[in-house]
């Protein structure tokens, strides 16, 4: 179907169509001008996983993640696909192409033109927040509450673009945490203007599929340039059992559950189940390049910098999970997600024992241990199938 030339922002509710609403092609679309971010990402990060490489890591990743959000959030909401929806759509994908570009470069060279591009990107979003309050008297509350609040946060970073390193990341981390919070200011009007509750889990999961492909991508970048070895094979099936394993977890386990608080003007549950996605995806991509050095050498004793790497970036994942699956109603009782929560906690303090202790494991015998690990978190989410647990109330 032809898009129209333009019409007004309207707001999209659930109840409107007969059906759950879906990703759209554009969304799918746009969504892979992020996978060419984060695989630049995880690029800089490979060549570098010193201390040093590691803070340009996340300090890239955050603002890269929220941008997405931020468009997903909007697009909820107002997205009609009219010709003047998709130019926007357009541009936000050429800026992100530019913050790709910057990210290529690290961050000592291209902090201030990746401090642009996010500057750019939100401002484009702020424009088409401002276009939907104009037009829909209903949104006007919370459409300007969002424009006051991700306005000053923007303002922070336009002000790092003059100021020197190290103070400008300290007014990138003022500006992320004032728009961070900006959302839960608006908890009452949230009520009036829900998001979708099957649109956003779906569009989250599909963001965690990208991030998630980039521990693939390590198993086969760390193969491609080796004569492949008993050892070198065995490790990258260890690899792509912990990513199979974590795709397990999250999918079988995570759903959108704790969204439904924000129907009844409860922000925290919603937007910790949200925000827990950060350190979640963060880690995945992480842990791509963690299982790439660990197949280039498999014989060989990591470095404390490579066992770090991979044995700190899954532990952070399944303590996301953690988190993601105490809020997750739909698992059983709050008792039951409590357990289940404590099982992922407990194999992440077991990662962190690793990276602490496994001074003496080849690449192959850490890769196995932590595969194993991951395994056993699958095998007590099919014992809980089994059980039967009774769902629970309450979000």
């Amino acid at each position: 179907m032809s898009p129209r030339l333009w019409h007004p922002p309207q707001i999209r509710r659930d109840q409107e169509g007969s059906h759950e609403r879906k990703a759209t092609w554009l969304e799918l679309f746009y969504d892979l001008i992020f996978v060419a971010a984060i695989g630049q990402l995880a690029h800089g990060l490979s060549k570098d996983i010193s201390m040093a490489g590691l803070f340009s890591f996340v300090a890239f990743f955050i603002p890269l993640w929220w941008c997405w959000v931020g468009a997903t959030f909007y697009a909820t909401r107002f997205d009609s696909d009219t010709i003047a929806d998709r130019l926007f759509t357009f541009v936000q994908m050429g800026i992100v192409a530019a913050m790709a570009v910057h990210m290529h470069h690290g961050l000592a060279a291209a902090s201030v033109g990746f401090a642009g591009c996010y500057v750019a990107f939100r401002c484009v979003l702020l424009g088409q927040y401002a276009i939907a309050g104009a037009f829909v008297a209903e949104a006007r509350p919370l459409v300007w509450r969002y424009i006051v609040g991700f306005g000053l946060g923007i303002g922070f970073w336009l002000a790092s673009m003059v100021v020197p390193a190290p103070w400008r990341y300290g007014l990138w981390v003022i500006g992320l945490l004032i728009a961070f919070v900006t959302p839960i200011t608006g908890q009452a009007l949230v009520v009036k203007l829900p998001i979708s509750m099957t649109h956003i889990p779906e569009r989250i999961g599909l963001f965690t599929i990208i991030v998630l492909g980039e521990s693939i991508i390590g198993v086969v970048n760390g193969l491609v340039e080796l004569d492949w070895s008993l050892p070198s094979i065995l490790t990258a099936l260890l690899g792509l059992t912990m990513a199979f394993s974590l795709w397990w977890l999250y999918f079988d386990s995570a759903d959108g559950s704790p969204l439904r608080s924000m129907q009844r003007g409860k922000m925290w549950p919603g937007l910790t189940w949200l925000y827990a996605h950060l350190p979640l995806t963060l880690g995945l991509a992480a842990a791509g390049v963690g299982v790439e050095h660990l197949i280039a050498d498999t014989t060989a004793v990591p470095t404390t910098a490579e066992r770090w790497l991979v044995c700190g970036s899954i532990a952070l994942c399944l303590m996301a999970l953690a988190v993601l699956h105490w809020l997750t109603c739909t698992l059983g009782t709050p008792r039951f997600r409590k357990i289940l929560s404590a099982y992922r906690l407990g194999s992440a303090a077991f990662m962190v024992i690793l990276a602490i202790a496994g001074t003496t494991l080849s690449a192959w015998g850490l890769a196995a241990l932590l595969a194993i690990a991951c395994t056993i978190q699958v095998v007590f989410d099919l014992w809980r199938r089994i059980g039967q647990q009774p769902v629970g109330e309450g979000c």
